[in-house]
């Protein structure tokens, strides 16, 4: 199972908790069992079925291009994080 890191604005639909195992190898499968484990997240890490834009996930420490359907290891860590913009 992946570690899955529960940024603190999202810690309120997990009870409180900082992170979590959840199963799954792909990002489409963490977020889909993420979703069973705690209603409501799926609604914030998802838009029509890509990554929401202000979003960026990073799998152990690297920012993912492929969003969605980036490979996901045993026992990796996922970081959902506020995609950060400037100019």
């Amino acid at each position: 199972m992946a570690i899955v890191y529960i940024p603190s604005l999202m810690r309120g639909l997990t009870g409180g908790q900082q992170s979590l195992n959840v199963p799954g190898t792909t990002v489409r499968q963490i977020i889909n069992n993420l979703e069973e484990a705690c209603p409501g997240m799926k609604d914030r890490l998802v838009d029509n079925n890509r990554i929401k834009t202000n979003i960026s996930v990073a799998i152990d420490g690297v920012v993912s291009p492929l969003g969605m359907l980036e490979k996901v290891g045993e026992g990796s860590e996922v970081h959902f994080l506020p995609a950060i913009g400037g100019g």
